[in-house]
């Protein structure tokens, strides 16, 4: 089975970017990115860009409307994800869990 595991922050919040605090930061994620690998559950996972680069598309009418930046407004933004294949909803979440430190 697969399952995804969305990373989602404040456009704000933590450290900012090439800033020490912010190599620790992204350290935890490739350390995890590293042990998934290793235990052969990872599948894909990615950073993403800003939402300032994103495009939104809307279909309305047969009609493609393209709008630059996000589709809404909202307090937190998508960063990035971990798309794993594991036996278990159970195992998925006890290996998140065991990451990133949470029980």
């Amino acid at each position: 089975m697969k399952y995804l595991a969305l990373i989602y922050s404040a456009q704000d919040a933590g450290p900012q970017p090439n800033t020490p605090e912010f190599g620790q930061l992204m350290g935890g994620y490739q350390a995890a990115g590293k042990k998934y690998a290793e235990d052969g559950v990872m599948l894909a996972g990615e950073a993403l860009q800003p939402v300032e680069t994103a495009t939104s598309i809307r279909i309305r009418d047969g009609k493609a409307e393209l709008m630059d930046g996000p589709f809404a407004e909202t307090k937190e933004q998508l960063g990035g994800f971990y798309l794993f294949e594991c036996d278990t909803l159970d195992d998925a979440i006890k290996r998140l869990c065991l990451e990133s430190g949470g029980n």
